[in-house]
């Protein structure tokens, strides 16, 4: 075995420093039960049926946003699959031969089945040199994990934990159960908050965990709303926080609505088509991470007063064309109601078959 060196060191201690976060919103979690529960609830109300009322309506909200931010941070990234990795043989030609268009050719064979739409700035295809592999579209390799997440959203600190493909759902429940809970504490401690300050009530224990309660409360849903509003809106648009700041690059260019199927399917490729899960930390996003259907067009398809670019399509083919990769089976139902994404199923052994990129140059990506 190996010994371990200063480096190895180095990162034990920022494993331990990660989880500084999480540590913090747990001791937070706990006080604020003990405040609210026992300080607020059981010292300070007097009113049995208020008591028993907003102890069952705030253990119902305690246990959600424990469940899902539990799930955040201990449900694993997604990885890309075998098949975007790049075989023995494959490994050995990019590292012997010199970069250019062997490295092209490789690449361009490699990818030439592979459900892949998205591009480099450049136009060459999204490969990570670290994970030697082609990178499935709205996939990103995450520095502190270092390794490459499927449909990565970003590096949350507050969970230690890449919020990808496998647990935005929960992250976004996480964020709604945390400020419904804040918000009910902020509204039920109110009127004992008024009280106190006004000196409406002995000056007891309870004082300070009622007073501070409320300003915790008060100040996280301030945060958290403004958060939440986000993500909401990421949702509806079917993009990911890094696809916001930098619009994916397609084909026929950078569209920053490809991936928006309009607001009803962007909602169930992340909530799944049973709406009684919607609310359950419980995985239900449909597909598997590594393919995604495209509207194929610049135009926001909500916008659109015809079916998302059924129109543009056929007016301008050439701009639009994008390569007839097969979308995984699990996600081309999104498209069987809709007319406006039909090139890949219509067609099924030209993706089969599959079809040959782009002149592609390999370029890293951070």
């Amino acid at each position: 075995m190996a010994p371990s060196g200063p480096g190895s060191v180095r990162r034990r201690c920022r494993r331990v420093l990660y989880w500084v976060p999480v540590v913090f919103i747990s001791l937070l979690l706990g006080w604020s039960y003990y405040a609210y529960a026992v300080q607020l609830c059981i010292v300070s109300m007097e009113n049995v049926g208020e008591q028993v009322v907003c102890l069952i309506a705030y253990h119902l909200l305690f246990a959600m946003f424990v469940w899902s931010y539990w799930k955040t941070i201990f449900t694993l990234p997604m990885n890309p699959s075998k098949e975007f990795h790049l075989s023995y043989a494959e490994k050995e030609l990019l590292e012997r031969e010199p970069r250019g268009e062997a490295h092209q050719e490789v690449l361009r064979r490699a990818a030439k089945d592979l459900p892949i739409y998205t591009r480099t700035m450049s136009g060459a295809i999204r490969y990570c040199d670290r994970c030697q592999l082609i990178k499935p579209d709205r996939c990103h390799h995450c520095s502190v994990c270092d390794k490459c997440i499927l449909k990565m959203d970003h590096h949350c600190p507050w969970v230690n934990n890449c919020v990808g493909f496998s647990n935005y759902k929960f992250f976004l429940l996480f964020l709604a159960y945390s400020l419904l809970y804040c918000l009910f504490i902020a509204a039920t401690d109110l009127q004992y908050f008024i009280k106190f300050w006004t000196n409406g009530l002995p000056d007891t224990q309870a004082k300070f965990h009622i007073m501070f309660l409320f300003f915790a409360a008060a100040m996280f849903s301030v945060s958290l709303s403004s958060l939440f509003g986000y993500h909401c809106w990421l949702v509806s648009k079917n993009k990911s926080t890094l696809e916001a700041f930098r619009s994916p690059v397609f084909r026929h260019g950078t569209d920053k609505n490809g991936f928006s199927l309009g607001f009803s399917k962007n909602m169930r490729q992340v909530f799944g088509d049973e709406k009684k899960y919607w609310l359950l930390p419980i995985f239900s996003s449909l597909g598997d991470g590594c393919s995604f259907p495209t509207c194929l067009v610049n135009q926001d398809p909500e916008q659109a007063s015809t079916p998302a670019g059924l129109n543009s399509t056929s007016k301008n083919p050439e701009n639009h064309q994008f390569p007839a990769k097969p979308l995984r089976e699990s996600q081309s139902h999104l498209l069987t109601d809709s007319q406006s994404w039909t090139e890949s199923s219509t067609n099924p052994g030209k993706g089969k078959a599959g079809m040959s990129n782009p002149a592609l140059t390999m370029e890293n990506e951070a």
